[in-house]
């Protein structure tokens, strides 16, 4: 019979994400995790099976907190521009996790057109809003995402990398500086 296990699989997840969201991912160690969760490391393993499952778990839980910021951007009057600032916004807050999850080298390296469908769970909707707000092609609707995108992710790693800070006024107006300025461009 197995042991019965000291902690909840939520629990070690937890335990888990504090410590990426604090020290990053690479501090992410079963001693770092029995440290925090104030046991030995031998624990954790009654509830997963390795540390890549941990890992993955909190890779997980790094993408569904990074959803409810895309969630929030998609409520705005202007969706578009509120998931560029929210994907900001998620670099400021929250770092370690913003690293982790857009700045971790690929093992395999994407096509530039194929990288945002890759990486954002909500592409389809964000370029459904882009045509809606925008009254755009899907073609040009996915020109404008690829543009300000590496515009925001720019933005976001100075941020994440704590090399500058802006006001959330210089974050709006460079977006809808650049934004309009793109969209004025493929009109003609």
């Amino acid at each position: 019979m197995p042991p019965k296990a000291k902690f909840t699989r939520e629990e070690i997840i937890e335990a888990a994400f504090d410590i990426v969201k604090t020290e990053g991912f690479e501090a992410l160690t079963s001693r770092a995790l029995g440290t925090r969760l104030g046991s030995s490391a031998r624990p954790i393993f009654t509830v997963f099976q390795s540390m890549d499952e941990v890992q993955q778990a909190v890779i997980e839980s790094a993408k569904a907190l990074y959803k409810e910021y895309v969630d929030q951007g998609l409520t705005w009057e202007h969706p578009f521009k509120g998931v560029g600032t929210q994907y900001i916004l998620f670099a400021v807050n929250e770092p370690k996790l913003f690293q982790l999850l857009f700045m971790a080298e690929q093992p395999q390296v994407p096509d530039f057109l194929d990288v945002l469908p890759l990486i954002e769970e909500s592409y389809r909707e964000i370029l459904l809003s882009i045509q809606s707000d925008y009254g755009i092609s899907e073609c040009l609707a996915e020109r404008l995402y690829h543009h300000l995108w590496i515009y925001t992710h720019g933005i976001a790693t100075l941020c994440a990398t704590k090399m500058c800070r802006f006001t959330g006024e210089d974050i709006n107006n460079m977006i809808t500086e650049v934004c309009m300025s793109i969209l004025k461009n493929m009109k003609g």
